[in-house]
């Protein structure tokens, strides 16, 4: 049961759920109407819940010595030696070998490859950028927008613009999402020589604005899927009143510099990319 445990942590299982909503969803959007079908949607679920764990679980195995740095990830298994750095790579890279097959076997090769690549982007380009530049959350923010766009794919057998804009809109919303996060825990990842918020000074004014702009652009592009007619009006309602919710967080961050509104930013972003995606999908059905 121990073992599980660790696995499910090493996986970070309910982070990875919540990437594997968005991709179901985005399958959701590509599928036509009536043709929505639970064993794909089941297969896509297990696949991707694979991937995402292999890259977090390998994210650990590289970065274990910063993790036992910081307070946030002092009790991960491989900071507390309850799973060895061996058991945790194969774990991960049979769990991501199996996972890129299931999406090529089952939807075809290009969503095993946005898979694959998903996860290469994620272990071999954002985690050794996080040392050394803040540009690691600009990079990092692409493998975190292919989860919808990916599910787009894995419905329709080809790329165009219903899952590029699909990815723009997730691509988007990272920013303040990660950055209202890193608000909050920029102290701890100071511990480990992480500073990921964009402003060289931290938490200042500067921090303050481009939250502030980054998340007028999320709202922007939160509505283009209405604009280019791939969802109806309600969905850019929705887009438009959650967006309208985060950039009203965003601005009285900017104002107080406060933790707290940090934290009501980062709850706000939470709630609106799985709330909006799914407006998508209602509004197209």
């Amino acid at each position: 049961m121990a073992k599980v445990k660790d696995l499910a942590a090493l996986f970070k299982l309910r982070l990875a759920s919540l990437v594997v909503v968005s991709a179901v969803l985005g399958y959701g959007m590509g599928v036509p109407i009536g043709g929505f079908s639970i064993v794909n949607a089941l297969l896509l679920t297990v696949g991707g819940l694979l991937v995402t764990g292999a890259s977090n679980a390998l994210n650990q195995v590289i970065e274990v010595e910063q993790d036992s740095l910081m307070s946030r990830t002092a009790e991960r298994p491989l900071v507390r030696r309850s799973m060895s750095m061996t058991e945790a790579t194969v774990a991960a890279l049979l769990a991501g070998a199996v996972g890129t097959f299931i999406l090529w076997d089952t939807f075809g090769p290009l969503t095993g490859i946005l898979g694959l690549l998903s996860l290469f982007m994620y272990v071999a380009l954002y985690t050794p950028m996080k040392r050394f530049s803040s540009w690691a959350v600009f990079v990092g923010a692409f493998p975190g927008a292919f989860p919808p766009m990916l599910g787009y794919v894995a419905a329709t057998g080809q790329f165009g613009l219903g899952p590029g804009l699909l990815f723009a809109m997730q691509f988007m919303w990272q920013f303040p999402h990660f950055w209202s996060i890193a608000w909050v825990l920029n102290d701890d990842y100071a511990k480990a020589g992480y500073h990921l918020l964009p402003s060289r000074g931290g938490r200042d004014r500067y921090s303050g604005f481009l939250i502030v702009l980054y998340t007028f652009f999320a709202l922007l592009t939160g509505l283009l899927p209405w604009v280019f007619g791939l969802a109806g009006p309600w969905s850019a309602l929705t887009a438009a009143l959650l967006g309208l919710w985060m950039l009203l967080h965003a601005l009285r961050l900017m104002r107080s510099l406060d933790k707290a509104d940090a934290r009501r930013l980062m709850f706000a972003s939470f709630l609106y990319l799985p709330v909006v995606q799914l407006a998508y999908v209602l509004d197209k059905l």
